[in-house]
């Protein structure tokens, strides 16, 4: 499921014709620039949880073989981005 910044790229590319930039690989330096700027930081953060929440995180994450951290980071930035869907 992408986003709906990610969905209107993927409908750009298969409904419209994209053109590459003039100045390309200046373009591809600023974009990178940006996101290791803003989208690469990670800040450590305490959480209090129930116990029995952790644990069945921990085993999910175990099952997906996935650190369990990463996927408490990864169910919030899902949450926040309106990504997060519930069975």
């Amino acid at each position: 499921m992408y986003s709906k910044e990610e969905q209107e790229i993927v409908d750009y590319i298969e409904k419209g014709n994209p053109t590459s930039v003039e100045n390309l690989e200046e373009e591809k330096k600023r974009f990178k620039e940006i996101f290791e700027a803003n989208f690469t930081k990670r800040k450590p953060v305490n959480l209090r949880l129930l116990e029995s929440d952790l644990a069945e995180i921990k085993r999910r994450a175990l099952s997906e073989g996935i650190p369990y951290q990463t996927l408490i980071g990864s169910i919030i930035h899902k949450y926040l981005n309106g990504t997060l869907v519930q069975k």
